[in-house]
């Protein structure tokens, strides 16, 4: 069957596109799985998927690669073999091809490659096993060696770089910092640095520049950034920026004009990645002089290479005062009088950016009053002129997310509708450089950042020794907050958000997702407003969200989630399968290092997920959080406790759960008996409950509640006489179970006066 498949491919006569379709897709499917896959690979099939590669056509080429990716996915050694057959630089080669579909499938396949060659290196092979395994990171070598040939290679499509650049980022750092081996960086940041940084430093439409794309600079800059952060000691930091220092000098001495801007370029990709490095070039000799003497060039390219890097430096509050006081006049002068609008936006920003050095304090303004309105009306409008292309439309943006700490910005911002309608289209395009500035702005308009509010005796010192004291806008009060969330949902926030998060890109940084957590988090702070932000597809984006990202970002996700699974019915708001990939990042709320609130909404859901199903116990059984919930049941909190123990009660429905409470040694359930009868009803409520459910399930606790603790009785008749119908109920149950249980029980209760209540209860016409 398999021989058909590829005699139907490779046949030149054969005119039939349907068969031939119907062939490649029987392939691919029959990849997938482990018997298929093995019947491929032994009927000679990667000399003959080779051969497929090989036509150039681009539907056999996808066909093929797409092949390949069943049969390399979690196999080392059939990955190992096929590497060698096909060869690094022919995977290369297709990886660098014009046509985008095709590029992508290579990029794909190189992806799961990738993973096979590391799941060996991870793995500990002992014995036999071991003297079969090869090592395999000399083919991981060899095909990274590869990638960074690449970037350089003239003939490559852009696509195929950008591809490149998308692997390299997801394959060459670290996972995490608890792994020790940062080898691959160390080896990339030797062989390949000056490669990457020829991509970064690339000016657009110069004389022999690579093709690029406008999200090539960008992927750069994350590329340089994540090398950076993986590594470990100052001296390896030392060898990075030497190398980068050298790179720059190399272009700006003795290479005239076009050498300045690659290497004024290379500086704005670095600012842009690792700042650090970026900011050790800017202070080389001439660097800043060049930039603002170019940026006063008559022509527009050379302009738009120094205004970009102008405004990057601008990043850093010292360098900011700096520009503020060389470089101002220059962007005022090129924003008023140049002929090109893509200049004056890129002006514009660098003024934005000047203009918000004072963040959010009311009193700090850089400049005079009302021109930061003036220069937001701009942004806006240049915003919503769909005549400009989307490059120059980030800027205006990039402006926004700047200006927008000024509370009358955002107010104003929320009220252009046409804005916001042109910024959330812009999020959901193909040119992801922009998600940063549109979360950025979204943060700053639900006011969604960090802020602490100062000890009050803090600030009595500081006015007593005249320091500088932050002022809140009074724009800036709760209730101007909840006006401008509520306007942001209705012009549709929520789906360009779940768009932003859809995205594969490297744009789409860990800052980058905890911005947009902290967005929704803000978005589900008002009850009311849930069921939309789920019916606009939230609760989705929320999921991948919690799962990874700093730390900060994930646990504004797990709360953002915590809140819609306790006021909406979660089975309606997470349906499928999709409900129990929403216990994790709840049980991730517990932890002791959470806030309360945090732990407190985490427990809430919690109770709500545990009540479905014996499925979802089970889940959260698994994710270890009953230890957790039983540490609450102690906490001197009385919300947090009554919660923990609503949630141990709906918990209890599980067989696992009903034996905890009969372990020997263990005192939970003479908490359970004693909280029934404690002051707060509610806890009550929830502990008697719990006891009713558990006698009811698990007879032999029954024999258990008497030796527990001596004030059984005296517990059991008070919820017998309260005036709350409900607890008399539990009451009334747990009496009926236990006199089931065991003739001993039966027997104490009788002796007592048990017997009386029960029967002046059972003559109470009101309570049925």
């Amino acid at each position: 069957k398999v021989e058909q498949m590829f005699q139907i491919l490779l046949d030149l006569d054969e005119k039939d596109a349907d068969k031939k379709q119907k062939a490649a897709q029987n392939l691919i499917v029959l990849a997938r799985e482990e018997a298929g896959a093995e019947k491929i690979f032994q009927s000679d099939g990667v000399r003959l998927l080779m051969q497929l590669l090989d036509t150039a056509k681009a539907d056999l080429m996808l066909a093929a690669l797409r092949t390949l990716v069943g049969l390399c996915s979690s196999h080392r050694s059939r990955t190992t073999a096929i590497l060698a057959e096909l060869g690094a630089p022919r995977l290369a080669a297709v990886l660098g091809v014009e046509h985008e579909q095709v590029s992508l499938a290579a990029c794909n396949l190189l992806h799961v490659m990738f993973d096979s060659l590391k799941e060996g290196l991870q793995k500990d092979f002992r014995g036999k096993e071991d003297a079969v395994v090869l090592d395999s990171s000399k083919d991981l070598k060899l095909l990274i060696k590869h990638l960074l040939e690449l970037l350089v290679l003239e003939g490559a499509s852009a696509h195929g770089r950008d591809n490149a650049l998308n692997l390299l980022i997801k394959v060459v750092p670290r996972k995490s910092p608890k792994e020790t081996n940062n080898s691959l960086s160390l080896w990339v940041i030797d062989q390949g640095l000056k490669k990457i940084l020829e991509v970064g430093s690339t000016v657009c439409g110069s004389l022999g520049s690579l093709p690029v794309t406008e999200n090539s600079r960008m992927s750069t800059s994350v590329l340089l950034s994540k090398l950076y952060e993986d590594l470990k000691c100052d001296a390896e930091r030392e060898n990075f920026h030497h190398l980068c220092e050298d790179y720059v000098r190399s272009w700006f001495e003795g290479h005239e004009l076009p050498g300045k801007l690659r290497a004024i370029q290379t500086v704005s990709c670095l600012l842009q990645g690792p700042s650090d490095a970026g900011n050790r070039v800017l202070e080389l000799e001439g660097i800043m002089d060049s930039v603002l003497s170019l940026c006063a060039s008559v022509c527009e390219a050379h302009q738009l290479v120094a205004v970009e890097a102008l405004i990057h430096a601008a990043d850093k509050a010292k360098r900011a005062s700096f520009i503020t006081a060389n470089g101002v006049n220059l962007l005022k002068e090129i924003y008023k009088h140049s002929e090109r609008d893509s200049i004056r936006i890129r002006a514009l920003v660098g003024l934005c950016k000047l203009g918000s050095a004072g963040g959010t304090d009311f009193s700090m303004k850089q400049f005079a009053e009302g021109s930061t309105m003036k220069l937001a009306k701009q942004c806006r409008k240049w915003l919503c002129n769909e005549a400009i292309d989307a490059g120059t439309r980030r800027w205006a943006v990039e402006g926004l997310a700047y200006l927008t700490f000024d509370a009358d910005v955002k107010e104003e911002f929320v009220e252009d509708k046409a804005a916001m309608q042109a910024m959330f289209h812009l999020a959901k395009s193909e040119d992801r450089s922009v998600l940063y500035a549109v979360a950025s702005t979204l943060v700053n308009c639900t006011n969604s950042y960090d802020h602490e509010e100062p000890d009050p005796q803090m600030l009595e010192l500081a006015k007593y020794a005249k320091q500088h004291i932050p002022e809140q806008h009074p724009k800036d009060k709760p209730e101007f907050v909840k006006r401008r969330v509520r306007k942001l949902l209705m012009a549709g926030v929520v789906s360009a958000l779940a768009c932003m998060v859809k995205s594969e890109n490297p744009a789409l940084t860990n800052s980058c997702r905890e911005l947009i957590s902290r967005v929704f988090l803000a978005l589900v702070e008002e009850a009311e407003d849930r069921g939309g932000v789920v019916a606009q597809g939230g609760g989705k984006a929320l999921i991948p969200l919690s799962l990874e990202g700093t730390e900060v970002g994930q646990t504004k996700a797990a709360q953002a989630l915590a809140k819609i699974t306790i006021t909406s019915n979660p089975e309606m708001a997470f349906p499928g399968e999709r409900i129990y990939e929403v216990v994790r990042p709840l049980v991730s709320l517990l932890h002791l290092q959470r806030t309360g609130l945090e732990n407190f909404e985490g427990l809430m859901a919690l109770t709500n997920l545990a009540g479905i199903s014996e499925r979802l116990r089970q889940k959260i059984l698994k994710e270890r959080a009953v230890p957790m919930i039983e540490g609450y049941m102690f906490e001197e909190h009385e919300l947090i406790r009554l919660a923990a123990t609503e949630c141990m009660c709906n918990m209890a429905m599980s067989k696992e759960v009903q034996e905890m409470f009969l372990a020997e040694g263990s005192d939970r359930l003479k908490l359970m008996v004693l909280y029934s009868g404690e002051e707060d009803e509610k806890l009550r409520r929830a502990a008697s409950g719990t006891l009713a459910m558990l006698t009811a399930l698990h007879p032999p606790i029954c024999k258990r509640i008497p030796q527990v603790t001596v004030h059984w009785l005296e517990i059991l008749q008070a919820l017998l006489l309260s005036p709350s119908a409900e607890l008399q109920h539990r009451g009334a149950v747990v009496v009926m179970n236990m006199m089931a249980a065991a003739r001993e029980v039966a027997e104490q209760l009788i002796a007592s006066e048990m017997l009386e209540i029960l029967s002046v209860l059972a003559k109470d016409k009101d309570k049925p």
